[in-house]
């Protein structure tokens, strides 16, 4: 096993019984890192790990259904007994810390440098996280956002984010072993700006790039991942399932 993913929630755009919003526990080399911090994924990523063993999270954008249970991760690596060793990089758009201190009432982040290092994303981002390479890419989407590719001892798994249809998704996903990827609308409205994919979309992204595998998430209410996952695999002909909380995939 050179990579794996657990699926921690799924839900868009908010919580849902037993299915919180995006989260991900993602294993490589040896380190572990949580991708997107969505309401409820902190809880569901204590079934899998303790947060102090966490080598890094890395947040897609600051969309609340992304990024909110840092608010509950501060709390529990801070004052519940789950601190790091060290302070955790927390990989984001620039503003996150920004952010997170201004829920506090706190003029900045230094409040947090006991466990959260801030290192701001851009587009090419590139890093390693113990023998787990991380590589970014902006992607489009209604803010900042970033999608992820990871890679160790030659497998490859690539995460979209929220993003519309962009050659940034191709090449993140291009070759990935397993491909994550977002189908949040049924269908794009006129010349409304598209800033999320149709299960088409996503299916289209993983043919062009040539993925073994395309997992559909982050299914919006218009539409049951069920259905978004039989539309994705009539575009991409290969491997399609559905992101379901607690499901792990092995690279």
């Amino acid at each position: 096993m050179s990579l794996a993913l657990t699926v921690l929630g799924t839900a868009s755009p908010h919580p849902q019984p037993d299915r919180p919003c995006s989260g991900y526990l993602l294993r490589g080399g040896g380190a572990e890192v949580w991708v997107d911090a969505g309401p409820g994924s902190f809880a569901a990523l204590q079934r899998h790990t303790d947060p102090a063993r966490l080598d890094a999270i890395w947040i897609s954008h600051l969309h609340a259904d992304h990024c909110a249970d840092l608010l509950a991760a501060v709390y529990g690596l801070a004052y519940g007994g789950l601190t790091p060793s060290a302070p955790l990089p927390v990989y984001g758009p620039p503003e996150l810390g920004q952010r997170l201190a201004g829920f506090f009432g706190q003029p900045d982040p230094g409040f947090l440098s006991g466990i959260f290092d801030f290192r701001a994303l851009y587009d090419g981002h590139d890093t390693h996280v113990g023998a787990l390479r991380l590589r970014t890419r902006a992607v489009v989407h209604d803010t900042e956002a970033y999608g992820l590719r990871a890679e160790c001892d030659g497998s490859v798994l690539a995460y979209s984010g929220d993003s519309g249809p962009c050659p940034a998704l191709g090449e993140l996903a291009a070759g990935a072993d397993l491909f994550l990827c977002e189908a949040d609308i049924d269908r794009h409205r006129g010349s409304e700006r598209q800033v999320h994919l149709t299960p088409e979309d996503a299916g289209a992204v993983a043919a062009r790039a040539g993925v073994g595998e395309l997992i559909v998430t982050h299914v919006g209410p218009t539409l049951t991942p069920e259905a978004a996952t039989e539309r994705a695999a009539a575009v991409f002909g290969g491997r399609t399932t559905t992101a379901r909380e607690g499901n792990s995939a092995d690279l």
